[in-house]
C-alpha cells in the first residue's frame, strides 16, 4: 500500500451555493460567464486526509525547528548551540486533510483541489500549524494554482515515513499556469509558466559593497516542459527547466543587481520488478536549479573574482526500492543524495553535499491504518570539506479517510 496516495470517494453535494451565486448576479445585472456555468452545474466533493503520529529518536540532534524530520542541510550535531546528542521526538505535524471536487459544466469536467498539512516552515518552522499544500484547478488541458512542479516526478518518492524525503529528489510544489496538449493512456506533454525564485549566497561579497543585502530576483517566470511515458512495466520521464535569476540590493533603485540563465534536466522513472517490487530512480543536474531541489543549495552566489555573482551546478539522484511483502507488509529501502559546485566567493560553511538513505518495514492490518518502524541517516558537507551526520528511528502510526 502506498502511504502518499489516498482512496477517494465522491459525494453528490447540493448547488445552493452556485444557485446563490446566480441569483445575486442576475439582481446585480452582471455576465460573469464561468460563475454563471458554476451555477447551472453539479459539484461533487470528496473530503479526505489522515491523522499521523511520528515517534522518533534522535541518535544525534537536528536544528530545533526541523527536528521532526530528517532534513540534511538542517543537521547540527556537534555544532555550537545545538545540544549535546541523543532526543526523543513525538510529532503530529504530517497530519493532513484536503477537499476536492469534481464539477460538470457546459465547457466540460472541472477538477479542483484544496490541502493542508500541519507542518510549518519558513517563518513558521518548527510550528504545528496549517500550511497550504495544493490550490488549484483543471479544465481539459488547462491547469491553474499551486501543485507539483512541472520539472518533478512525485513517483519516485519512496514508501517511506519520513517527512522531507531525499534530498536529491526535484520537488517543489509551485504556482504555476499548466498546458497539457497531450494527454492518452500511454503518453503525456505538458508546458508551464512557473512561478520564479532564487536562492542567493552574498558569500564573502565578491568586490559588492558589503554593507549592503542582496535578495534574489525573478525578473520573468520560469519555463518547464516534461514529456512521459505509461507503460505495464512502468514509466519514464523527461522534464526540463529554463530560468532567470538575479539579485538586487537594499540601496536606492536597487542596485547593483544583474540577472544570469538557469537550466537543467530530470531524467526519472518506476520499473516493476513482478508483481511485488518496484524501482525508483532519479537523476536530475542543472545550472541554477537549486531551488527546485528538495534539499539543493543555492542558485547564485558571489564568484569571488570581483566579476559579480555567478550561477552554481547541481546533480541530485535517489534510488529506492519499494517491495510488498503481502497485501499487508511492505518495505521500502534506497539512497539519494545530492552535489553542488561552489563558488570562490562563497564561505567554508555553505552548502556542497549531501546523502540520505532509508530502510523500513510497514503494516497495514486494515485499509484506513497503518503502523511502521524505519531507520534513517542523514550526511551535510560543507564546503571545507566538514561533515555533519545524524541516525534516527522513526515510528509511526497512521489512520487514513
Amino acid at each position: 500500500m502506498s502511504i502518499k496516495h489516498h482512496h477517494r470517494m465522491l459525494h453528490p453535494a447540493s448547488k445552493t451555493r452556485g444557485l446563490l451565486l446566480s441569483a445575486i448576479l442576475a439582481a446585480t445585472g452582471s455576465s460573469l460567464s464561468l460563475v454563471a456555468i458554476a451555477a447551472d452545474s453539479k459539484t461533487d466533493y470528496d473530503f479526505y486526509g489522515f491523522v499521523q503520529l511520528d515517534a522518533i529518536y534522535d541518535f544525534n540532534r537536528m536544528n530545533a525547528d526541523w527536528k521532526d524530520s530528517l532534513r540534511p542541510s538542517q543537521i547540527c550535531s556537534g555544532e555550537v548551540g545545538c545540544g549535546s546528542d541523543g532526543e526523543t521526538i513525538f510529532s503530529v505535524r504530517q497530519t493532513r486533510f484536503g477537499l476536492s471536487t469534481v464539477t460538470q459544466s457546459d465547457i466540460g469536467e472541472i477538477k479542483g483541489k484544496l490541502e493542508f498539512e500541519l507542518y510549518g516552515v519558513g517563518n513558521d518552522a518548527g510550528k504545528t500549524i496549517p500550511r497550504l499544500r495544493h490550490a488549484y484547478f483543471e479544465v481539459g488541458s488547462f491547469l491553474a494554482g499551486q501543485t507539483w512542479s512541472n520539472f518533478m516526478d512525485i513517483d519516485v518518492f519512496p514508501n517511506s515515513i519520513e517527512y522531507w524525503g531525499p534530498p536529491g529528489m526535484v520537488f517543489w510544489r509551485n504556482i504555476q499556469l499548466r498546458w497539457t496538449p497531450l494527454r492518452d493512456k500511454h503518453s503525456s506533454f505538458s508546458v508551464a509558466l512557473e512561478q520564479p525564485s532564487a536562492g542567493i549566497d552574498q558569500g564573502k561579497g565578491d568586490g559588492i559593497d558589503p554593507g549592503l543585502s542582496f535578495n534574489g530576483k525573478t525578473g520573468l517566470p520560469d519555463l518547464t516542459a516534461r514529456w512521459r511515458i505509461e507503460a505495464d512495466w512502468g514509466h519514464y520521464q523527461v522534464a526540463g527547466i529554463l530560468r532567470s535569476v538575479g539579485y538586487d540590493s537594499n540601496a536606492a533603485g536597487g542596485e547593483p543587481s544583474g540577472s544570469e540563465t538557469g537550466y537543467g534536466i530530470n531524467l526519472s522513472g518506476n520499473l516493476k520488478t513482478g508483481t511485488k517490487g518496484k524501482v525508483k530512480a532519479q537523476l536530475a543536474y542543472g545550472d541554477a536549479i537549486a531551488s527546485y531541489f528538495n534539499d539543493g543549495g543555492i542558485d547564485i552566489a558571489a564568484s569571488g573574482t570581483g566579476a559579480g555573482p555567478e550561477t552554481l551546478t547541481i546533480l541530485g539522484w535517489l534510488l529506492f526500492y519499494d517491495y510488498s511483502w503481502s497485501d499487508k507488509y511492505t518495505s521500502s529501502i534506497g539512497w539519494g543524495g545530492t552535489d553542488q559546485d561552489n563558488s570562490a566567493g562563497q564561505d567554508g560553511d555553505a552548502y556542497t553535499a549531501s546523502q540520505y538513505g532509508l530502510v523500513n518495514l510497514l503494516f497495514s492490518p486494515v485499509k484506513q491504518v497503518m503502523l511502521g518502524g524505519e531507520l534513517q541517516y542523514g550526511q551535510y558537507e560543507h564546503k571545507d570539506g566538514k561533515t555533519l551526520d545524524d541516525t534516527r528511528v522513526q515510528f509511526t502510526t497512521k489512520y487514513m479517510f
